[in-house]
């Protein structure tokens, strides 16, 4: 039998049938071995084999089908190992707020170049309009134009009011949608607008640290009625890139990738070297300085910062 993995709960995983049937299903005790080396062998939107167990109502998965795409983290806590957030994606979403909690350019280039690496069109879904002051439409414009300009789609919405949902609701019909952001920027309201039979638990941001609090503690996915699914996952607090090697980094960073050629020297770093194009974009305003603050930033390895 053949399924789909909707929801993962660490050791077990709920699998759907195409016939909509949803089964609890573990791994085989062999599965592990297999030369996985990130912290969960099996990633909600896999496709896998399962067998029934005998006399019982749970499964157990005997095979991972190949994956299209997924997309990763470096685990906080062990560094040589990573976590699959999901796999099959269509697209990304990164839900973005300017204040309670404020996502960082950083963060968001983090997130970006991890979508580039494993081909996963990524949009930017900055959140909390209902919040904004004039500076802080202001400062929206600043970081849409910054986005826009490299090519990334960038959307206003209001999860609290409703504000452009149905936008939204047009750009996931029949697609594998991942959304993901820090904790607190309003990620299950905004699934909640989009699926409002659903009702996630939200939390409200801790006053004290002004950082969300997690309120989903697995990665799960959810059939949208026009088609397609919702793929909702933890919060990320850090999110460190991996399993790029440095001289492969410009090429994740589209307004690198497009001048990298016309630099003088093939294996050019871009960073100190004479007759470096990105370097002169830089200087003429062609690469905005905070993308390439974080290139430097995840090129030297501080890229885990929030």
């Amino acid at each position: 039998m053949q399924g789909l993995i909707i929801k993962s709960t660490g050791s077990w995983y709920q699998v759907q049938t195409p016939e909509g049937e949803r089964i609890d299903c573990r791994i085989k005790g062999k599965f592990r071995t297999k030369g996985i080396t990130t912290t969960n062998p099996l990633a909600v939107g896999d496709v896998v084999d399962f067998e029934m167990e005998p006399d019982q109502e749970t499964g157990v998965i005997t095979e991972l089908q190949q994956r299209k795409n997924y997309i990763i983290r470096k685990a906080i806590n062990l560094s040589k190992q990573a976590q699959i957030l999901a796999a099959n994606l269509d697209q990304a979403m990164l839900v973005v707020t300017l204040a309670s909690p404020r996502t960082s350019l950083g963060f968001i280039d983090r997130f970006l170049v991890t979508a580039e690496a494993y081909d996963i069109p990524a949009k930017l879904i900055f959140n909390k309009l209902d919040l904004f002051s004039d500076e802080g439409l202001e400062i929206l414009a600043d970081y849409k134009a910054v986005y826009e300009k490299v090519g990334y789609p960038c959307y206003e919405v209001s999860a609290l009011e409703g504000t452009n949902i149905e936008e939204l609701q047009s750009l996931i019909k029949d697609k594998v949608t991942l959304f993901s952001g820090h904790s607190g920027v309003g990620k299950s309201s905004l699934i909640n607008r989009l699926l409002p039979d659903l009702d996630l638990r939200t939390h409200q941001v801790s006053d004290w640290s002004d950082k969300g609090m997690h309120t989903t503690t697995f990665a799960e996915m959810f059939e949208l009625p026009q088609g397609g699914f919702i793929i909702d996952t933890p919060g990320i607090r850090e999110l460190g890139v991996i399993d790029i090697e440095k001289q492969e980094l410009s090429h994740f960073f589209p307004e690198m990738r497009d001048r990298m050629n016309t630099c003088r020297f093939n294996n050019c770093r871009h960073i100190n070297e004479p007759g470096c194009a990105v370097l002169q974009a830089v200087e003429d305003g062609g690469i905005e300085l905070s993308r390439y603050e974080s290139y430097l930033s995840i090129y030297n390895g501080n890229d885990t910062r929030a």
